[in-house]
C-alpha cells in the first residue's frame, strides 16, 4: 500500500505486491523490481466498472420536472472488500449512486434504486469514482429538460436547484459572469455547453466552447468556477482544475474504453485503447475561485465530472443529437 502505486494502492488483494514477493522467494538474495509491461497492464488491470442508467421524468406545463424515477445498474467497486462494511447500505454501494442520491435539484417525486450485477471483472475506482457517470447523466438530462422548455441552460439550473444549494448556485453565477463575454460571441461552427456538479464537498460549474474537427470534439476554451471552501493555495487549486479537466476528457474520446470478449480484454496497447492526444486537451482553461470562509474541501477529483457533460451539451447544439453513451463512438 506504499505511495507511488496511485490507484493500485487500494487494491484489497495486493496482487502486485504478492507477485513481487513470489518472485523474490524464488530468487533468494537477489533484489527484485517488478514492472508490468503495457500489455500486462492493459489486460490485467482493475477497470472502471460499466454503468447504465434508466430515467423516466414527468414534465409539468412549465417545463419543470414533476416526477423523476432513476435506476442505476453497475458493478459494485467495494463489494467483497473491507470497504463494504461501511460503504454498502441496504444492498446499495454508496459510491455507485453518489451524485444522484444527493440530487441537488428540486423534484418533489424523486425515486432512486440501484442494482449491482456480479460479472467476473476486477474493478476499482477511476478519478472521482461514481461521480464520473452520475454527473454525466444528471447534467445531460437537465440540459435536455432546459432545451425542451426553451430555457437558457444556466437560468434553468438556477430555477431547478434546491433553495439550500447556495454553493452550486454561486459557482453557476460566477461561471455565467466569467464566460458571458465569449459565450455570447462564438464564431460560426462553435457552440457552448454548461454543467455543474458537487463532489467531495466541492461545488463546480463550467462552460465550454466546442467545435468539431476531424470528427472529434475540439475544446477551445473552458471556464471553471469552484467553491472549495477556504482557498489555502489558489495556484494549486488552479493547477488541479486545469489538469483535472484535461484528465476528464479521457472518458469522452472514441477508443477510450477497454472491452471484453470471451472473458478477455480485447485491447492490449495504445493502438486499441487510445488516451486523448494533446490536440484533444482544452486549448485554454481559466479557473475562478469563489471566496469562502467554509472549511477546505476536495480539489483533486471535483474537476473531472463536469467536463464530459458540458462538452456533450455543446455537441448537441452543433449536431442536434443527444449523446448518452461514453466514450463517444461517432459525432
Amino acid at each position: 500500500m506504499a505511495g507511488g502505486g496511485f490507484g493500485r494502492r487500494a487494491t484489497p488483494d495486493s496482487h502486485a505486491q504478492r507477485e513481487a514477493a513470489t518472485i523474490a522467494k524464488r530468487c533468494k538474495g537477489i533484489p527484485v523490481k517488478l514492472i508490468w509491461s503495457r500489455e500486462d497492464d492493459v489486460q490485467g488491470g482493475y477497470y472502471r466498472p460499466m454503468f447504465a442508467h434508466r430515467i423516466e421524468i414527468g414534465i409539468g406545463a412549465d417545463g419543470m420536472p414533476l416526477a423523476w424515477r432513476h435506476v442505476v445498474v453497475g458493478q459494485s467497486i467495494v463489494a467483497g472488500t473491507p470497504f463494504a462494511s461501511f460503504l454498502i447500505k441496504n444492498g446499495v454501494d454508496e459510491t455507485a449512486v453518489e451524485g444522484v442520491a444527493d440530487n441537488p435539484y428540486e423534484v418533489q417525486n424523486f425515486t432512486l434504486t440501484a442494482h449491482h450485477p456480479t460479472p467476473n471483472v476486477p474493478v476499482l475506482w477511476w478519478r472521482s469514482v461514481g461521480h464520473t457517470h452520475t454527473a454525466f447523466v444528471m447534467e445531460t438530462l437537465v440540459d435536455e429538460l432546459a432545451s425542451r422548455a426553451g430555457a437558457d441552460p444556466i437560468a434553468y439550473r438556477r430555477k431547478l436547484l434546491k433553495p439550500d444549494e447556495k454553493r452550486l448556485r454561486g459557482v453557476l453565477d460566477l461561471t455565467d459572469e466569467k464566460s458571458a463575454s465569449w459565450r455570447n460571441h462564438l464564431p460560426q461552427g462553435h457552440a457552448a455547453g454548461v454543467a455543474c456538479h458537487e463532489s467531495f464537498g466541492t461545488s463546480v460549474a463550467c462552460a465550454v466552447d466546442v467545435s468539431i474537427e476531424n470528427k472529434r470534439p475540439k475544446i477551445h476554451r473552458v471556464t471553471v468556477a469552484v467553491d472549495c471552501g477556504v482557498a489555502v493555495n489558489p495556484l494549486t487549486i488552479e493547477s488541479q482544475f486545469q489538469a483535472g479537466v484535461s484528465f476528464g476528457v479521457s472518458q469522452l474520446m472514441a477508443k477510450g474504453a477497454i472491452t471484453f470478449k470471451s472473458g478477455h480484454a480485447e485491447q492490449n496497447n495504445f493502438d486499441g485503447y487510445t488516451p486523448p492526444y494533446i490536440t484533444d486537451a482544452p486549448v485554454a482553461v481559466d479557473v475562478h475561485i469563489l471566496p469562502s470562509t467554509e472549511k477546505p474541501s476536495g480539489c483533486g477529483e471535483p474537476p473531472v465530472p463536469v467536463i464530459s457533460p458540458a462538452v456533450v451539451n455543446a455537441l448537441f447544439r452543433l449536431t442536434g443529437k443527444r449523446y448518452r453513451t461514453l466514450p463517444l463512438l461517432s459525432l
